[in-house]
């Protein structure tokens, strides 16, 4: 499928930026005319995934998390969330509901959200070098736009 835009953003793995890539992504995704629902569909993948590299990643230091969106020519966006912190060691059991390495103040569903949130959610790790979570939405053809 042929790439027709990207852009990649860096930024530190503080609490306050996880609100500039929910804005990103939206401002991003807005080129695709995507509806409201789906638009909230994205922030809060992409919120779910900036959060899990803050509170997992990085629990005792600050990080930096790379954000790439691509645009594809079938009207679907790609999210990359990357960080380079202390990586999964068991990405299956990560990816179980209710499975958190975060405390009790942790749901443990933030994969579950994303995955149901966006059309495929990939999930690759190493352990000491860092995890890459990549979601892929198909945004829907409005009526009377080309």
């Amino acid at each position: 499928m042929k790439e027709i835009n990207a852009v990649t953003l860096k930024f530190l793995s503080r609490s306050a930026n996880e609100g500039f890539a929910r804005a990103s992504a939206a401002a991003f995704a807005a080129q695709l005319d995507p509806t409201l629902d789906e638009l909230g569909d994205i922030k809060t993948a992409v919120s779910e995934a900036v959060t899990n590299c803050i509170v997992h990643a990085y629990p005792d230091s600050i990080g930096v998390i790379t954000m790439k969106m691509r645009i594809f020519e079938d009207n679907s966006l790609e999210i990359t969330v990357k960080d380079s912190g202390v990586g999964i060691p068991d990405i299956e059991q990560a990816l179980t509901p209710l499975f958190t390495t975060g405390g009790d103040d942790r749901s443990g569903m933030g994969f579950t959200i994303m995955d149901s949130f966006m059309d495929k959610l990939k999930v690759k790790s190493v352990q000491g070098r860092g995890t890459s979570v990549t979601m892929r939405r198909r945004i829907s053809v409005r009526a009377g736009r080309k």
